[in-house]
């Protein structure tokens, strides 16, 4: 089935979003930010909510002395802050052509999941970038926040894709080069790359994110409805293969996408990524109001 969306309003409708903004993105790291946002780290710096003293010295800021102590004790104390900082979530998108496939087309599916983590991040003040790519890097929105921009990233993912062959590992490198600072990184895919997942995500576990691999796939995947001599065309190269399609040989199909599966599941697992799978057949509003919480990257 072709992909549905071609408004903003077919990603996120306004109920949903209501319930989307009692939720928040979870980082299991403390990352430092480069402005002070809503989230609070260990560091202590000047921000509105007191920590702790400290003995003054030579060159402190005079401002952060605390006269009423000094008036008992006479001696100088320098009052220590929680120092705020933003959060950087960012989701990466496979729109690429084997995403258009499926009922509904797994690319209309991670293109609504993608919008509701990225309206939860703008609703409470993140630093959030977009990325989608096929046979190419982007489009992209990169770095915005605040929920005046929530329009913008719909109006990205609205526009984005199909794009012809996947290129996982080129995104992947790109994302990494361009995007350093740490954060949270959801990459949403099918995986189904001919060059393997591998490489791609040796990038993003290099620059040490808090990452998330969401593997996405279509009920017609997972359990192929098909019969007889076919002539199979690959979405995405071209390629053409011809087959006889018989029990024994859906049975082995069924062995081998679940042994990808499970070798996708175990790769990330080692390298300390959280892994994922999940079903179109799933409604995508489950995915993330349950699902996502359990697995603990919304609270």
């Amino acid at each position: 089935m072709a992909t549905t969306i071609n408004r903003a309003g077919d990603l996120l409708d306004a109920d949903f979003m209501t319930r989307l903004e009692r939720l928040d993105v979870v980082s299991r790291r403390i990352f430092a930010g480069r402005m002070k946002g809503e989230r609070r780290s260990k560091r202590k710096g000047q921000s509105v909510e007191f920590a702790d003293y400290r003995n003054y010295v030579v060159g402190d800021d005079l401002r952060f002395l605390d006269w009423n102590i000094y008036g008992r004790l006479e001696r100088l104390f320098i009052r220590l802050f929680f120092e705020e900082e933003d959060l950087h979530v960012s989701v990466i998108v496979d729109a690429s052509g084997s995403m258009d496939y499926g009922d509904p087309s797994k690319l209309d599916y991670v293109r609504r999941v993608a919008a509701a983590l990225a309206y939860i991040g703008l609703v409470r003040y993140n630093r959030v970038t977009v990325t989608g790519f096929g046979s190419g890097y982007g489009p992209e929105v990169a770095g915005v926040r605040g929920r005046h921009l929530v329009g913008r990233v719909l109006d990205l993912l609205v526009a984005m894709g199909p794009a012809g062959a996947g290129r996982l590992t080129e995104a992947c490198r790109q994302f990494a080069i361009r995007h350093p600072q740490r954060g949270v990184v959801v990459l949403l895919s099918d995986f189904l790359d001919k060059a393997g997942y591998e490489p791609g995500l040796r990038y993003l576990v290099g620059r040490q994110y808090d990452l998330y691999a969401i593997q996405v796939l279509s009920p017609q995947e997972i359990e192929p409805d098909l019969r007889g001599d076919l002539r199979l065309r690959d979405v995405e190269d071209g390629d053409i293969a011809e087959i006889t399609v018989t029990r024994a040989l859906l049975n082995r199909y069924r062995r081998n996408l679940e042994a990808y599966s499970r070798q996708l599941r175990d790769f990330c697992t080692r390298r300390g990524v959280t892994y994922m799978f999940t079903s179109t057949a799933v409604p995508f509003d489950q995915l993330v109001l349950n699902y996502l919480r359990r697995r603990g990257l919304l609270k």
